[in-house]
């Protein structure tokens, strides 16, 4: 039987989601935890990876154990063993075949930015003393609307066989005292959206604009982009799966 989980995370103490030998992993953690209460090892399958400092409102991986589970129970049983900065939200069976890598739809990121020095902030968003045109850095966003090949903003030497990804979704919002970039797409590149977020900052401070934007799209070049900011201001808010998935005929 196949059983997704939903989760959230507060990355500050982990080196990503990922299991890495010699380092603290989100996935390191969670499958401890599932195979001493469920008494086998179990082993998860993410909906992604996230780097080390990235936080995740919403996450989702898959695991295999051929019994029927009480999905409440367990729920209640891993928040107790877990650690105060990972929280199970729902356990629920899905089709056999069903991946919570492969099957999402769609993911959404935010990026998190504060001007004005706040001690509550300090590990949850990037501060930036600069003043932001936000209608520019808009205007540049938009232009993530229309384009199809993200190379300049991939990290380095990544094994992935295709840059294509199709952005649904990239505007930069107020909230209260925070400054919120959300994107969404299909798929994302390793440090796509840290890259992102430095070079839409550059349009913010005036040092491009958007033909220096469009310029960087079109090049391919990692390089011509902006600084990739710190992780500690990106959360991943939302997966989207299609409905059939819980269809077990």
């Amino acid at each position: 039987m196949r059983y997704f989980i939903a989760f959230s995370y507060f990355g500050r103490s982990y080196h990503g989601w990922q299991n890495q030998p010699n380092a603290m992993t989100v996935q390191g953690v969670m499958e401890d935890a599932l195979s001493k209460l469920l008494g086998e090892p179990i082993a998860l399958t993410g909906a992604g990876r996230t780097d080390a400092g990235v936080h995740a409102k919403e996450m989702f991986a898959h695991f295999n154990f051929n019994q029927d589970l009480d999905k409440e129970d367990l729920v209640f049983r891993l928040n107790a063993f877990l650690p105060e900065d990972i929280a199970v939200s729902e356990l629920f069976q899905v089709h056999e075949e069903a991946h919570a890598r492969f099957d999402a739809l769609e993911r959404t990121y935010e990026y998190w930015i504060t001007q004005k020095k706040n001690p509550f902030y300090s590990d949850r968003t990037y501060y930036v003393r600069q003043a932001l045109n936000i209608d520019k850095m808009n205007a540049a966003a938009s232009l993530f609307l229309d384009h199809g090949d993200f190379e300049c903003f991939s990290k380095s030497n990544t094994d992935v066989h295709t840059f294509l990804c199709d952005v649904r979704k990239a505007i930069w919002t107020r909230e209260d005292d925070i400054l919120v970039f959300t994107i969404s797409a299909n798929r994302f590149l390793r440090n796509m959206v840290r890259a992102i977020v430095g070079t839409l900052l550059d349009v913010g401070i005036g040092r491009s604009d958007l033909e220096g934007v469009q310029r960087i799209l079109w090049s391919k070049d990692r390089s011509l982009a902006g600084a990739s900011v710190p992780a500690k201001g990106l959360y991943l808010t939302k997966i989207v799966y299609p409905k059939t998935i819980t269809n077990n005929e």
